[in-house]
């Protein structure tokens, strides 16, 4: 999965909470856009990113579209941060072996 498209859709505030609305319900646009004060021609493009992110997919029902969070496109990009996690845990390790080995010293 490419996590680039996933960190352009993340990088925007505004992506980022229409996100938290959908982690809630599925959503048409109409639904989306009357929880911002943008117009629906904003927040459809807003949308377009998420989904080229693989971060929302959407279905047609009728005339509506439906908008539903993708749970593992969200997971491709924790897990692309969470590599990094063992970085600091070694990092942090470090100093407080440092802190503990100079306090004995004391």
């Amino acid at each position: 999965m490419n996590e680039q498209g996933a960190f352009r859709a993340l990088a925007d505030p505004t992506r980022r909470q229409i996100l938290m609305h959908l982690s809630a319900a599925d959503m048409t646009i109409g639904e989306v856009s009357d929880r911002f004060e943008m117009t629906r021609g904003a927040i459809k493009k807003h949308l377009t990113i998420l989904e080229e992110g693989n971060l929302i997919s959407v279905q047609t029902s009728g005339r509506e579209r439906i908008n539903h969070l993708e749970p593992l496109g969200i997971k491709s990009a924790a897990n692309w941060l969470n590599y990094f996690n063992q970085f600091w845990d070694d990092k942090l390790g470090a100093l407080q072996s440092a802190i503990e080995k100079e306090t004995k010293n004391d």
